[in-house]
């Protein structure tokens, strides 16, 4: 009896070593346990590799933390990590489970039923395909992921059970590199402003490529959701071109999460290939086995630019140009072809792979055919010195400078002709401009050239304008900056230039001398100026006195004129009288006594005493003494005049 209990306990003892024991399993709080069963009655259908009627293989269910319970004869047990996808990372989705891809098809459908993918179950059930899945697990994942019915793929590890018996192999060392994948593809992609080579911030958008969905129509090169049909019914409405651009240049994106939710762009109509709409700044969770994003700079037009715009893509080209117009097709926004309508300044989130925009400078411009170049713009990088020959033979280096200046509203025009703002300086004004001089120099001598440098210049301004007329663009000046001359040709303009200095000086010299001989004479003047002064002044006195005399004489002259005959009058007059007096008293005293009266009455108004010094006695009297008076030599008396 001891012995059949020794025998009994011995049994227990191996019972519970080899079977309770390992049937019981710990499963960790991140961990799922896959149940392999290792022999049924049933037999997993043909392609079937997860056993959801408990058929042998792996079973659907999975053990979730905790103790669990599985008789460890019927089932073995295998712990394995819950799927955890770091922040920043995403977790690429591959199910070994579920119907076959259908031919030519590179994902598998998704439905929101799949969830995500922890629910083995329900994913089969809702026709859940085998292959790379459209969405991608998003950072900060953690889930308990069935390890057989999917592989997922992070950038650090491969979460899962391989099938495949090459990857089975490698074991350990399986990563995303054995899926093709590189580590820096299960990032999520960013698109975020980039420092350029010159130490600038540039702006960047995202072209996306996506390499799943049905081909494009033919004669597209890009993916647009809904095609050009908006386009075609705001042309139908009569919208301007600016509405329509900014249709163009806006985004659907919304339509689909930004190519994240990839199921969602295929069901609206999304294709394979190139996509029109492109990616904007942020952070994005995309699958790397179907969509690829190119970081490219945005489209800035700067201040006094316009960018015309050569669509790709689109509706059909119809021309808008005219038939005057006969340098290709201008469209409307939306058409293929130069667009007629540029972009102004702005930042704009195109894609060069379905528009070429092209920046035409607005502001005059200035292109330089020497060593220096533009500042502002570098299209005349390939401009050299303009080289010349003379008739003569003499060659010549100019350095010329033009100003152009092509207006918005006749860029896309221009463009249309001369393809881009580069063709327009290198064939048409390097034909223009270096070929007019050429040719005129070569028909003029050297010294002609040098002496008619402006008149040249004008000339060639003229031929220039009349050119770029042609091309819609304007001429706003020509100028020649500097001519090297031959060094042969300076060495006899220099002698020349030196005997005409010689010639120069020694007329200089003379009217030196010239000059000389005036200071002198000038300087004599200036000597005698003083005694000059003093005659000058002394003959205006001796005028002015000689003057002041006439005026004097001449006032005389009338006064004695006037008193005279006022005199001769008064005279005269008194003279008639006294004659009628002296008849009167001649007829009435007689001639003697009338004599003897009057000359007493002179003397008495000439105060001469009457009575005399010495009496002469004797005589007859009174009368004789009179007489005696008069005939006294020192009495001077005049007779009274008689008229």
């Amino acid at each position: 009896m001891q012995e059949f209990i020794i025998t009994a306990s011995v049994l227990l003892g191996l019972i519970l070593l080899f079977i309770i024991l390992p049937s019981i399993h710990r499963i960790g709080p991140t961990e799922v346990g896959l149940i392999t069963k290792r022999f049924s009655a049933r037999k997993l259908s043909e392609g079937s590799l997860i056993a959801f009627q408990g058929e042998a293989g792996y079973q659907a269910d999975l053990l979730m933390p905790g103790l669990r319970w599985k008789l460890n004869i019927v089932y073995r047990v295998d712990k394995f990590p819950w799927v955890q996808v770091p922040a920043g990372e995403i977790g690429v989705v591959i199910a070994q489970a579920g119907s076959a891809l259908p031919i030519g098809a590179k994902s598998a459908i998704y439905k929101s039923e799949f969830g995500k993918f922890n629910d083995i179950r329900a994913f089969v059930a809702q026709g859940g395909q085998q292959g790379v899945q459209r969405p991608v697990l998003s950072p900060g994942t953690l889930e308990p992921i069935h390890p057989v019915a999917f592989l997922i793929i992070t950038k650090q590890q491969v979460y899962g059970v391989p099938i495949s018996p090459e990857f089975r192999r490698l074991g350990k060392k399986l990563s995303s590199a054995s899926f093709g994948l590189r580590p820096d593809q299960l990032d999520l992609v960013r698109i975020e402003p980039r420092i350029g080579a010159d130490g600038h911030v540039v702006d960047v958008c995202g072209i996306v490529t996506t390499y799943e969905g049905e081909p494009l129509p033919s004669g597209d090169i890009a993916s647009r959701i809904g095609g050009y049909e908006d386009i075609q019914k705001m042309e139908a409405a009569g919208s301007t071109d600016a509405e329509i651009i900014d249709r163009l240049l806006g985004s659907m994106n919304s339509e689909h999460n930004n190519y994240q939710d990839l199921q969602a762009f295929l069901t609206k109509g999304g294709r394979i290939g190139l996509q029109h709409d492109t990616l904007l700044y942020g952070a994005y969770a995309l699958n790397p086995f179907l969509v690829h994003v190119e970081i490219v700079p945005m489209l800035v037009v700067q201040q006094g630019q316009v960018a015309v715009m050569k669509g790709y893509v689109g509706l059909v080209t119809q021309d808008t140009s005219g038939p005057q117009f006969k340098f290709g097709f201008v469209v409307r926004p939306g058409h293929r072809g130069i667009w007629k309508e540029p972009l102004r300044t702005g930042k704009y989130a195109i894609n060069p792979r379905c528009y070429d925009p092209e920046v035409v400078p607005t502001f005059i411009l200035t292109l330089n055919w020497a060593d220096a170049v533009s500042q502002a713009h570098n299209l005349d990088k390939g401009l050299k010195q303009i080289t010349a020959k003379s008739r003569e033979g003499f060659v010549f280096d100019i350095d010329l400078q033009v100003q152009i200046h092509v207006p918005d509203t006749t860029a896309p025009y221009v463009i249309s002709m001369v393809g881009t703002m580069q063709n327009l300086v290198n064939e048409v004004l390097q034909a223009a401009v270096g070929n007019h001089f050429r040719d005129k120099l070569q028909s003029m001598p050297a010294i002609d050239f040098i002496a008619t440098r402006q008149k040249v210049q004008e000339e060639a301004r003229v031929h220039i304008t009349k050119q770029l007329e042609q091309y819609q663009v304007e001429t706003r000046g020509i100028y020649i900056q500097d001519v090297v001359f031959p060094e042969e040709l300076v060495s006899v303009l220099t002698q020349r230039e030196i005997a005409n200095q010689e010639v120069e000086t020694y007329k200089k010299q003379c009217l030196a001398q010239d000059q000389r001989i005036e200071m002198e004479q000038s300087k004599g003047r200036a000597d005698m100026q003083a005694q000059l002064a003093q005659s000058k002044v002394g003959i205006e006195i001796k005028q002015n006195n000689a003057e002041g005399r006439k005026a004097e004489a001449e006032g005389d002259a009338t006064y004695v004129e006037k008193t005279g005959t006022a005199k001769g009058a008064e005279i005269r007059a008194v003279g008639l009288a006294r004659a009628e007096s002296y008849r009167a008293q001649v007829e009435a005293l007689g001639a003697n006594a009338t004599a003897i009266l009057n000359v007493a009455t002179a003397l008495a108004e000439a105060k001469v005493k009457l009575v005399p010094e010495v009496l002469v006695s004797g005589g007859s009297g009174v009368l004789d003494g009179v007489l005696a008076k008069f005939l006294n030599p020192k009495t001077h008396l005049e007779p009274p005049k008689m008229s």
